[in-house]
């Protein structure tokens, strides 16, 4: 459809799904929120469940375009990818969104966070892992490995939602002295207040939240089919162009969305978005299997493993942030952030020689 497309045309297709992203995405994460608060989903199984899929709906319409079209490349690229620069979101909360003097981590450290890194860390790992299964061992549309996956990320909700409702520390909640001043989850809580008080009806909501959720997908799917003509005028791979532009577009809406959570206060919900959604990433890999009925992991190429690796390392450090919360902030921002920020860049020209080595 867009193949005949000059690239001027093209640029400008792609930063109007972009910008279609970007407002569509707000509003679902908004609606999201005050919608868990009215059915009393907050932090349960439901909850985070429904959030998770809300949030990366872009995502999922990228996944699902790209395996009906067979661009395997484009879909994995786009998931490993995705999950890198969300967490490269988080540099840009700690330097642009704290209304306190100290660095993010400082104030969000929470147990239940831990968690929420670890199972980013696994998802990623079985990911890896199943790279290197072979393409034939798929029945019925499914591998093994993108249902445990799957089984993996379900058990994960399900004990950070037992977290959620106490540990067995001395702090039940598994926080850190001094950090957020209201509990976790405050800001969605307000928000619904602030639609009660407009008169916002609970149907009305609803209706706002599948219209969005209609133009982030059908924008997603302008995002993958425009990226990828454009990717080919510019002589760029697919695995490239999905792990680069085509997840920082997707990853706009949680810009947002992470800013005013930690402007209001609500650092821990910050992070806990950006854990949550990459952590869910990963089980697009058993829509995208099902959707093209091809084996998609083991057709992962080396970019897609390093991109994997990446997201490791970016989580390991947020968690060594969290454990050991630097209080300092160098060049706005605290340490593990600039950190990481740091060790994205590098990886971003290693992913640009490994591609260019062939």
């Amino acid at each position: 459809m867009f193949d005949g497309l000059p690239l001027v045309a093209l640029l400008g297709v792609f930063a109007a799904a972009a910008v279609a992203v970007w407002f569509a995405g707000i509003k679902l994460s908004d609606t999201t929120d005050i919608l868990s608060t009215r059915f009393g989903l907050g932090q349960a199984l439901g909850g985070v469940i429904l959030l998770a899929i809300a949030t990366n709906l872009p995502e999922i319409a990228i996944t699902v375009s790209a395996a009906a079209s067979n661009n395997i490349g484009v879909a994995v690229g786009n998931i490993l990818g995705g999950i890198a620069i969300q967490t490269v979101v988080l540099v840009i909360v700690d330097a642009f969104g704290m209304r306190e003097k100290v660095p993010l981590m400082y104030k969000a450290a929470s147990l239940t966070l831990v968690i929420e890194g670890l199972l980013v860390v696994g998802v990623l790992i079985v990911s890896v892992m199943g790279t290197q299964m072979p393409a034939s061992l798929i029945a019925a549309r499914l591998t093994p490995v993108a249902v445990l996956i799957t089984v993996i990320w379900l058990i994960g909700v399900w004990l950070i939602g037992v977290a959620n409702r106490g540990l067995p520390w001395h702090d039940k909640a598994g926080d850190a002295p001094d950090t957020q001043e209201k509990p976790k989850g405050h800001s969605q809580s307000e928000k619904n207040n602030s639609a009660i008080k407009s008169g916002t009806r609970t149907a009305k909501t609803v209706l706002l939240f599948f219209v969005a959720a209609i133009v982030t997908l059908v924008a997603g799917v302008v995002l993958e089919r425009s990226g990828d003509a454009i990717a080919k005028h510019i002589g760029m791979t697919g695995v490239l162009f999905g792990a680069t532009v085509l997840a920082a577009a997707t990853s706009l809406p949680e810009v947002s969305t992470g800013l005013t959570s930690a402007k209001a206060g609500d650092y821990q919900l910050a992070v806990s978005d950006i854990f949550g959604g990459n952590a869910f990433l990963p089980v697009l890999f058993l829509v995208a299997t099902v959707v093209s009925g091809q084996a998609v992991l083991p057709q992962a190429q080396n970019t897609d493993i390093y991109l994997a690796g990446l997201g490791v390392l970016l989580t390991s450090v947020y968690l060594a942030g969290l454990i050991f919360r630097p209080k300092r902030k160098v060049l706005g921002m605290g340490l593990d952030s600039l950190t990481v920020l740091v060790l994205y860049v590098l990886a971003t020209a290693g992913l640009f020689a490994i591609a260019h080595a062939r």
